[in-house]
């Protein structure tokens, strides 16, 4: 079971596809052949530069059998992505303060490249990430958004990622956590309505039957506002991705100290309507082009997240 569930800060704002406003320059250096001859070709999307992995995207050209698969709207509306900005390294701004960067909008990127088509990265809250997909104002949600069977009653996945969860506590660990058992009567901070929240609560069924204390969960709508709880002494720890908890970590200046928690490991998925097949299918298609061609690794080890790495494109592999 992975924690990824909802975002950090939730800005709201749409990151438009100019640098001025945020999202992904153009630039006249890579072109995607017009899948049916006649069309004009497409300018594709140049990373910015603050991106670890800019130069892998780059050199990414176009699958030309997978572009003419994919749905005809890409051709002239571009590829529109939603994520939730401020959760690195998943998704972090760049030092412009509006552009996104980090593993989830690398991947983005590279699987437009490879489809043929320009891409618009929207920041949004977590919670208005799946309705902004099936209102069809997004194509796909990439958020660290774990694959849930509650979930696929709304959007169907392609997995792109395996991960688990964390704790992060104070430095020193004053605590004494050492594990879920330690957490009961303790105070734990959580993003609310997510997959945290339900270890979080799942943690505190487990004292109460064992005849302990229960867990105090105090619920957020961000990650940041979360973690503030244990800097600020509020709470004892708080629940994450684990990967966002070794990040945190890495940070001296919030002086915190993460944990795995064990046996939490899932899939990340990225989410679009069911209905629109012809997409899940370029997207599934693309990202296992990516997984064999080598590219997908070095987007992983740009982000030092190697250890997340899955084998092949999955469609709602979450259990």
């Amino acid at each position: 079971m992975n924690i990824r569930t909802l975002s950090a800060l939730a800005a709201g704002a749409l990151l438009a596809a100019t640098t001025a406003c945020g999202a992904q320059s153009l630039d006249d250096g890579g072109k995607a052949a017009p899948a049916d001859g006649g069309a004009a070709a497409v300018t594709l999307d140049q990373a910015p530069t603050e991106e670890k992995a800019a130069d892998v995207i780059n050199a990414i050209t176009p699958d030309q059998a997978l572009a003419a698969k994919a749905p005809a709207r890409l051709k002239t509306q571009g590829l529109k992505v939603v994520t939730s900005v401020g959760y690195p390294p998943m998704e972090l701004y760049a030092s412009d303060g509006k552009t996104a960067i980090g593993f989830d909008p690398a991947l983005a990127r590279a699987i437009a490249r490879k489809l043929g088509a320009k891409v618009t990265i929207s920041d949004e809250e977590f919670n208005s990430q799946i309705p902004g997909v099936l209102t069809g104002r997004y194509d796909f949600v990439i958020s660290s958004m774990s694959d849930t069977p509650e979930r696929q009653k709304q959007v169907t996945f392609v997995d792109y990622v395996q991960a688990g969860a964390g704790l992060l506590v104070k430095k020193g660990n004053p605590a004494k956590i050492g594990g879920p058992a330690d957490l009961c009567g303790k105070t734990v901070s959580v993003v609310d309505n997510g997959s945290s929240m339900e270890l979080a609560e799942q943690y505190d069924a487990d004292c109460k039957k064992a005849g302990k204390p229960a867990v105090n969960i105090l619920k957020f709508p961000g990650d940041q506002e979360a973690l503030i709880q244990v800097t600020g002494g509020r709470a004892q720890a708080t629940i994450t991705d684990y990967v966002v908890a070794a990040s945190k970590a890495a940070d001296p200046k919030l002086e915190v100290e993460a944990m795995a928690l064990e046996g939490t490991e899932s899939p990340w998925g990225i989410g679009m309507k069911p209905d629109d097949k012809e997409l899940v299918d370029a997207v599934k298609g693309a990202l296992d082009s990516l997984i064999t061609g080598g590219e997908y690794a070095k987007l992983l080890t740009a982000w030092n997240l190697d250890k997340l790495a899955v084998q092949s494109a999955v469609v709602n592999g979450g259990k």
